[in-house]
């Protein structure tokens, strides 16, 4: 029986690559694939509101699919798949969101006012990645720097390793980061404000939200909206905001179950090797 198809958005300043092994652990249930690394194409640059990036995903979609497919998306690519799904729903089987909550009312309302202010960049988290190294002699020496902070010393064995390889290129100093922290610090800078009006109603697609207990992003956002979207399709699991790098194994059964759960009837199938609730 051929496998339904996942596509899937990675976080801002994470390539695809880095979420091997939950890949691997969703492999045997879909088809699953991904841009490698979202805004870095001169075609869709990075503005306000992302409005390029979403052409970018939706430009994605249409090229590799023939058919509606299973949006999954962790952080940015959450809330970039949130947005694709809004316009163009007839892409779409179903939306799993990975601790992407909608910024909404009043921290949207402040959060366009500090974007008009000029002051984006004054803020975390693009205060931090404007300044974030991402030169290193050799890539032991990228390794080790990463290891020793407490972000990356919670995620499972091999990881980082993989972040190694598939986030690094190489330097006239050594090796550098592959996802540039000036379009880190861009995609920060300018969050989409206008949510809101995207989740206003009934949603075209079925959707799901997966957060981390420990996440600081989704503490910080205030789940009302995100737990009005999706009704009963909300589960938080532990972990922190990277959730995914950190305990894989958990990510990929928590999105499996919660793929079940939006597809209904057809869902079940998903689930070869758990019982479907």
């Amino acid at each position: 029986m051929t496998k339904p198809k996942l596509h899937f958005a990675h976080a801002n300043s994470y390539p695809a690559g880095v979420y091997r092994q939950y890949f691997e652990l969703l492999a045997d249930d879909f088809d699953i694939q991904a841009l490698d690394m979202h805004g870095h194409s001169a075609r869709y640059p990075v503005s306000d509101g992302w409005p390029h990036l979403v052409d970018e995903y939706i430009n994605e979609l249409t090229k590799r699919y023939d058919e509606p497919v299973i949006l999954v998306g962790h952080s940015l690519g959450g809330m970039l798949s949130l947005m694709v799904a809004h316009a163009r729903p007839d892409l779409v089987r179903c939306v799993v969101m990975l601790d992407a909550p909608v910024v909404a009312g009043w921290r949207a309302w402040f959060w366009r006012l500090i974007k008009v202010s000029g002051n984006a960049n004054r803020v975390p988290p693009a205060k931090f990645s404007i300044r974030r190294r991402n030169v290193w002699p050799d890539a032991q020496a990228a390794y080790q720097h990463f290891a020793g902070k407490d972000l990356f010393a919670a995620w499972a064995p091999g990881v980082l390793a993989d972040y190694m390889e598939s986030g690094l290129k190489p330097h006239a100093e050594g090796v550098q980061l592959r996802f540039t922290r000036e379009v880190e610090t861009m995609i920060y800078a300018s969050l989409p404000h206008h949510l809101p009006t995207l989740v206003r109603g009934r949603f075209p697609a079925p959707i799901g939200f997966i957060g981390g207990t420990d996440s600081w992003e989704t503490s910080q956002s205030g789940l009302g909206h995100t737990r009005a979207l999706v009704g009963k399709h909300y589960r938080i699991v532990p972990g922190g905001h990277l959730f995914p790098m950190e305990s894989p194994a958990l990510a990929a059964d928590a999105t499996r179950e919660m793929i079940a759960g939006l597809l209904g009837e057809s869902g079940k199938k998903v689930l070869k090797k758990q019982a479907f609730a």
